[in-house]
């Protein structure tokens, strides 16, 4: 593939199982479409599936956190040991327009939301006091710290500030999955990032790009708001493939299947922590 214009930054993305893969492989198709010389890299269970799509560098990765969330970590590092800067999206996201050609971004991570000071925002008591608890544990003060909508954010490399936020968030993230809360990984990149020293920053014009979610269009309708045709067809069109049909006897074998897969995952990382066993369960 011809990199020679924006060889300096990548898309990447994670896509395990067949419903996000197909999802990767539309995402990639936007971007084919609107910056075409920008890569995708996708870190996943089925690299085939991205056989012949010029744009992807696709890589064997089997799920490692409980709930696939935190395996975003693994997609970050791929992408920054081959790219200075990466912006991570969700597979299911959608580019809907041409992206610009000269989009820089600051050492660092830069996110298209931005939260400061959680607990004046979050309402959950008992995340918001796990929360604490590790803010004690790395010696931070969690309401001078910032925090990142995972769905869609930058990481620049920062004088290998980045490789040391890498490492504290794989430390963290062990903490609330064993104590059941394995999606909010936002969460650990805020606590990481603010550890490491690795600064977070809101920028408008990551928020003004045609990127596509269905939440968050779908909360602009809520409060009211109007949407083009091109966004309401397209949230008709993510349903049909993030939500597809099975019939019974696939959601049965689906849902014990991934029972299995968890209390695995669950009884090898349990084992793992031992080895520091007052930071995660003291």
């Amino acid at each position: 593939m011809n990199l020679s214009t924006k060889e300096k930054v990548c898309f990447c993305t994670l896509a395990l199982g067949s419903n996000y893969q197909e999802l990767a492989g539309r995402l990639a198709g936007d971007l084919q479409k609107y910056s075409p010389e920008t890569a995708l890299v996708v870190l996943t269970d089925n690299p085939l599936r991205f056989d012949g799509l010029g744009n992807v560098l696709a890589f064997k990765h089997q799920q490692q956190s409980l709930g696939c969330y935190h395996d975003k970590k693994w997609v970050l590092a791929k992408a920054l040991s081959i790219f200075p800067t990466c912006i991570f999206i969700d597979a299911d996201m959608r580019i809907y327009a041409p992206l610009p050609d000269n989009l820089t971004w600051e050492p660092g991570i830069t996110g298209h939301t931005v939260w400061h000071n959680i607990p004046k925002h979050n309402k959950n008591q008992s995340q918001i006091k796990l929360l604490g608890e590790m803010a004690h544990k790395l010696d931070i003060n969690l309401e001078d710290t910032s925090f990142v909508h995972e769905c869609l954010f930058v990481v620049s490399r920062d004088g290998g500030k980045e490789q040391e936020f890498l490492r504290i968030w794989g430390e963290i993230a062990p903490f609330f999955e064993l104590k059941g809360y394995c999606a909010g990984e936002g969460h650990s990149i805020g606590l990481a990032a603010k550890k490491a020293n690795l600064e977070i920053r809101q920028d408008n014009k990551l928020r003004e790009l045609p990127f596509f979610k269905d939440k968050l269009v779908l909360s602009q309708l809520k409060k009211g708001e109007e949407i083009s045709e091109t966004l309401s067809n397209l949230i008709e069109e993510q349903r049909s493939l993030e939500y597809s049909r099975k019939t019974l006897p696939e959601r049965i074998i689906k849902k014990l299947l991934k029972l299995i897969l968890y209390g695995y995952r669950w009884l090898a990382l349990s084992v793992k922590t031992l080895k520091n066993y007052r930071f995660y369960y003291k």
